[in-house]
């Protein structure tokens, strides 16, 4: 792609796995910070790296380690998670072109999420956990060279849902220090406040405490 067509927001094959766009910042060489969508790590690249796809319905993907298909068979229930795929927020509203939101409260004309944004039911495309027959898996560009599907879901890498999250809330127990994962690279985990740890620290009872995740407030 040419560095003045990628937009946040975007999906984007990066390595020939589908990715996010996180920021764009033109100063810099590797001018692109990409999300790993299956696991939420963190990329940096160069525009001609990537290469856009657009979401449709019946596309399957592993979002933080849980497998999702995209429907419109019916409307957002509480609780699910949703994909703006065509935003027109009000003033007060914020959010983007493929945000990925929790659903609160649900009314005639759109829902409202834990985020506190209206989402009109034109907006978006239900989640919904899992693959099913007509699901078209789109988390590699070139499923050739992917590493067997099955396998991937069938692996505690993305079935274990003790594994830390963006978005989780954490205390340390010998100071009570509280700190949320801000982002994972590989076996590394950062959290706000500057802390950087290997992943079995944080999961390590003795030493920190999962309090919540703030997607779940």
């Amino acid at each position: 792609m040419n560095l003045l067509q990628v937009r946040k927001g975007q999906f984007v094959y990066y390595n020939n796995e589908l990715h996010k766009v996180y920021s764009v910042k033109t100063m810099f060489k590797q001018s692109v910070h990409l999300i790993r969508l299956r696991d939420m790590t963190q990329q940096l690249c160069i525009a001609k790296e990537i290469e856009k796809y657009q979401p449709r319905e019946h596309d399957s993907f592993i979002f933080n380690k849980k497998r999702y298909t995209l429907s419109k068979e019916r409307t957002a229930q509480v609780g699910d998670y949703i994909l703006i795929t065509n935003p027109d927020p009000d003033y007060l509203d914020n959010y983007s072109l493929n945000e990925i939101e929790v659903v609160a409260v649900v009314e005639s004309k759109g829902v409202i999420t834990k985020n506190s944004n209206g989402i009109k039911h034109s907006e978006y495309l239900l989640m919904i956990p899992g693959r099913f027959e007509y699901s078209n898996p789109i988390d590699y560009q070139d499923k050739a060279l992917s590493v067997d599907d099955d396998i991937n879901e069938n692996n505690s890498e993305y079935d274990d849902e003790s594994l830390p999250s963006i978005g989780d809330v954490y205390k340390k127990v010998d100071n009570g220090l509280e700190a949320m994962v801000i982002a994972i690279q590989g076996n590394t985990v950062f959290l706000g406040g500057g802390f950087q740890l290997p992943q079995e620290d944080l999961m390590d009872s003795e030493k920190w405490e999962f309090l919540y995740n703030i997607l779940d407030q």
